[in-house]
């Protein structure tokens, strides 16, 4: 059976239901588009027509697509080959003027001008763009505040009941299913305003009965609430591979979650080469999961959930029996507390990975390793100085990098020289930002040169006659004296 969500996705913006005003507004964004060419930032909950209410746009305006997805695609140099030079031109196939439409969908997972270069380049492709861009985000702060203010924005609310429950009512009389009105409504309800959801979960239900009731859609809803101390009795104890699988399908936890919970709880009762059997079948659902994270195809966590579950059970090679006492994960108790030390890391990281031109978790992973290396317990003040000036780091900064642990004394008084370093590289830098260099360069050398040619006289006059000399020394220093203040001062008068 075909995807629900795919095959009854909306065509055209009329389709789009619960979000009457968004879709307006959108509509009359790309109909205006050539008088302000502005981006748009699409943003709103998961599920509620975000992304389809763009490719319908694209359809009713007669515009060909170029879709990024932010989450597989993050860097600069892929953003600017696909999305930039997408913006830029238009297509001889396409819309009215050779439109296109470029959709950059999960925009709001540059976290940063630093992840990977993108979020900056997604800025200056939005600013220089000659073609229609819609990004799509879920967290609309979650983007950087340049990128907000560079596009203009539509708000897509949560999908009202009274507006999914005609959705469903709709697919079950295109799918010939016999329905009770109420079991539509339980699910509306169920799902938040979620319409996605809301049609995932009602395929669900109706794959597995020949006429929805009320009835399905709870035991549907209860059967999703096993405990998890009980699932990991029964897979690390009891059944075989397949029944340790299907039994998963009625756990409430996601895969991630669900690993850490089995690979903190099978030491307790698997031991040897079964233990080792196991830890390999989990090393697999972990490569498994990190490809969801990478590709954001959720279609592997099948694959995750195989290798955690009927490949734990598999591995079992004698009965288990008693009771053992299962626990959380000890990871999630280690992650509280290392919250605070984390966000302080991660913060530096970004840092020196938006002043180097690199990935947060470059910096993270091999920069940051380095300097503290090269700093530890600020040995090497020099070096210290200089690294907490260039990545503007605060006396907890310092003490994080260097592993000085509290902030005392020599760490705020490094602190300090790094704020007057970066005084002076900003002058120095400033080129002639204070000073006019052409008239105050040209006043300064006549003045040079008036002033050598008055010593050599002085000299002259000093061999000639002593109490002339005196004289003259005298007149000579005051007006030395009175000339130097105006030397000193032409540029700045200039610059006042």
């Amino acid at each position: 059976m075909s995807d629900w969500t795919e095959k009854y996705r909306p065509t055209t913006l009329s389709e789009v239901r619960g979000n009457n005003k968004a879709r307006d507004q959108l509509q009359e964004w790309a109909e205006t588009w050539d008088d302000h060419r502005d981006a748009v930032i699409v943003h709103g909950s998961p599920g509620i027509g975000k992304t389809s209410a763009a490719h319908a746009l694209a359809n009713d305006m007669g515009w060909p697509v170029m879709e990024l997805n932010a989450s597989d695609n993050r860097g600069a140099d892929v953003i600017e080959r696909i999305a930039g030079e997408a913006s830029k031109s238009g297509t001889l196939t396409g819309g009215e003027a050779g439109r296109r439409l470029v959709i950059m969908d999960e925009a709001d997972n540059f976290h940063g001008n630093a992840d990977y270069g993108g979020s900056r380049e997604v800025t200056r492709v939005v600013k220089d763009a000659n073609q229609p861009i819609v990004l799509v985000a879920n967290e609309f702060y979650d983007m950087s505040q340049s990128l907000r203010n560079a596009c203009e924005t539509i708000e897509f609310r949560d999908v009202s009941k009274r507006s999914i429950v005609p959705v469903l009512r709709d697919i079950c009389r295109r799918e010939d299913i016999e329905f009770e009105e109420e079991a539509l409504e339980k699910i509306a309800e169920a799902t938040s305003g979620d319409l996605r959801s809301a049609v995932n979960d009602l395929q669900a239900v109706a794959e597995e009965t020949e006429r929805l009731t009320v009835e399905d859609v709870v035991t549907s809803e209860r059967d999703t609430t096993e405990g998890i101390f009980d699932y990991l009795d029964t897979l690390i104890k009891e059944t075989d591979a397949e029944g340790a699988l299907r039994a998963s399908y009625d756990v409430d936890e996601n895969p991630d979650d669900l690993l850490n919970w089995i690979e903190d709880n099978v030491p307790k009762d698997y031991e040897g080469a079964e233990l080792a059997d196991a830890y390999e079948f989990l090393s697999n659902a972990d490569r498994w999961l990190g490809r969801v994270r990478s590709t954001q195809n959720y279609s592997y966590w099948r694959y995750a959930t195989d290798n955690m579950t009927a490949g734990v059970a598999a591995s079992r090679r004698e009965d288990k029996g008693g009771w053992t006492r299962y626990g959380p994960p000890s990871y999630w108790s280690k992650l509280g507390r290392t919250k605070g030390t984390r966000n302080t890391r991660d913060g530096i990281a970004e840092r020196i990975a938006e002043r180097e031109g690199t990935s947060v978790a470059t910096a993270r992973r091999e920069i940051l390793p380095y300097l503290s290396a090269m700093t530890h317990h600020c040995k090497n003040r020099e070096l210290t100085v200089s690294m907490a000036a260039a990545y503007e780091l605060d006396e907890a900064d310092v003490s994080f990098v260097t592993g000085s642990g509290k902030t005392t004394n020599k760490v705020q008084s490094i602190v300090e020289d790094a704020e007057d370093l970066r005084t002076e590289e900003t002058v120095e830098h400033s080129g002639t930002a204070f000073f006019a260099p052409d008239d105050a360069g040209s006043e300064t050398a006549a003045d040079e040169g008036e002033s050598a040619d008055s010593d050599d006289r002085d000299q002259q006059t000093l061999t000639a006659s002593s109490d002339e000399s005196n004289a003259e020394t005298t007149e000579s220093d005051s007006s030395a004296e009175t000339q130097q203040p105006d030397d000193d001062q032409s540029g700045l008068n200039d610059f006042l």
